[in-house]
């Protein structure tokens, strides 16, 4: 019995590697920096609070980065959605 993949196998472009990214790409990275710091740092508390007990300094740390997270996506989904051609 042959076991037969389900999507036809991929290759890489060698050349899609050596030419890096696209103004347009290195754009759409940085408009999402903010989120992705937020998000960062939210991930630094959650790792920080692993090992021991959680105190009421804890709580308010992991709340004010959630808070940070929600509001750079806000942001963002608010800059993407003026970027976007109106419906008439």
């Amino acid at each position: 019995m042959k076991i037969l993949p389900l999507h036809p196998l991929s290759t890489v472009d060698v050349s899609d590697l050596e030419r890096g990214p696209t103004d347009a790409e290195l754009t759409a990275i940085d408009a999402e920096m903010p989120l992705i710091r937020a998000e960062v740092e939210e991930l630094d508390v959650r790792i920080s609070l692993l090992d021991r007990p959680v105190t009421e300094l804890d709580t308010r740390r992991l709340r004010r980065a959630r808070r940070k997270v929600l509001a750079a996506r806000r942001d963002l989904t608010n800059r993407s959605g003026a970027d976007a051609p109106e419906v008439a």
